[in-house]
């Protein structure tokens, strides 16, 4: 129902005047305190018994209205809402126990939901691509940097060989373990941010130290090797290394410029190594991929997977023959 609206006279409407009466007798009726005579018969009415009686009706009218209203309201008034019902206990465990304040520490089972339940780091033909490069291989050496749950499928089929996998996530090394208690996977330390990729090039660029040089490694003081790896990471001549770690989702999170270093210099100690880094969508990634693995060995790729094929016993004090990337 539409709201009321007042009625207001226009201002544009002219007042009409009215005349004021010529005497008493036209503007009343029926005058106070004077006789007048019907026929025959006259009745006087005295004024302040008039008065009273007017006071009388009024006030008696009033208070029906008021009886009226109150009957009324008292009759159309809404119920009171009902009280909510109390609180039940919903733990369905003995109530010294609904009284414990819950722990925030995820276990092991919720460790491993939240891993496997994220989506998986390689497309199919990613993979297909990886799987099918171990097959023809195995068995072989096989290094990974990462520990997503695809890569733990390498290990069987890499039967007979040795994997190894390097993660820097305790939760995705605690799944591992328990997923499989014959994968040898450590926990590596990577201490240099990605958004310390640019500078890093240009100190490869310009120090000898960094030039192609796999017996200095360990000892080497450019600021891309890793030197804090597991013995057999710098004693084995590896056939296969992936690069998918650490993260490099964040400015802030460590960047992969030191593994694809490192991953060039341990496949140059080799006979042939194949070196896949994947995510090579990302700047950094495609960045040290072109200066340290060189697009010259690059022999297949799959979405965002490349493999670099790079011969080893090499004595070239470069790494590319043709620098075919710039970026200063």
């Amino acid at each position: 129902m539409p709201a009321e609206v007042p009625h207001y006279r226009s201002l544009a409407t002219p007042v009409q005047k009215s005349s004021p009466p010529s005497s008493p007798e036209s503007q009343f009726n029926l005058p106070v305190g004077r006789k007048y005579f019907r026929g025959s018969k006259s009745m006087a009415i005295p004024g302040r018994k008039l008065i009273a009686a007017v006071v009388f009706i009024l006030s008696s009218i009033s208070i029906i209205r008021l009886l009226r209203i109150a009957i009324t309201t008292s009759s159309s008034a809404p119920p009171l809402p009902a009280l909510p019902p109390p609180l039940q206990h919903t733990c369905s465990t003995p109530p010294p126990a609904c009284d414990k304040v819950p722990s925030h520490t995820p276990s092991d089972q919720t460790v491993q939901q939240k891993i496997y339940a994220n989506p998986p780091s390689l497309t199919k033909k990613e993979f297909k691509l990886l799987s099918d490069l171990i097959k023809r291989k195995a068995p072989c050496n096989l290094l990974i940097f990462g520990a997503e749950p695809q890569y733990l499928q390498l290990s069987s089929i890499n039967s007979g060989g040795i994997t190894i996998f390097l993660e820097d996530d305790p939760d995705k090394i605690r799944a591992a373990r328990e997923k499989s208690n014959t994968t040898q996977i450590y926990k590596v330390d990577y201490r240099i941010p990605a958004k310390r990729a640019y500078k890093l090039l240009k100190h490869a660029r310009k120090s000898p130290a960094c030039s192609p040089n796999p017996e200095m490694l360990q000892n080497s003081s450019c600021k891309l090797a890793l030197k804090n790896l597991p013995r057999e990471v710098y004693g084995l001549k590896w056939n296969v290394v992936v690069v998918d770690g650490p993260s490099g989702h964040s400015p802030e999170a460590p960047g992969r410029m030191g593994a694809i270093y490192t991953a060039s210099m341990i496949a140059r100690a080799g006979n042939t190594t194949d070196v896949l880094v994947h995510d090579v969508d990302r700047t950094i990634e495609k960045w040290f991929s072109w200066e340290f693995l060189c697009d010259e060995n690059l022999v297949a790729s799959k979405g965002r997977l490349w493999d670099f094929r790079i011969s080893g016993k090499s004595n070239s004090s470069e790494f590319c023959s043709e620098q075919t990337v710039a970026i200063w």
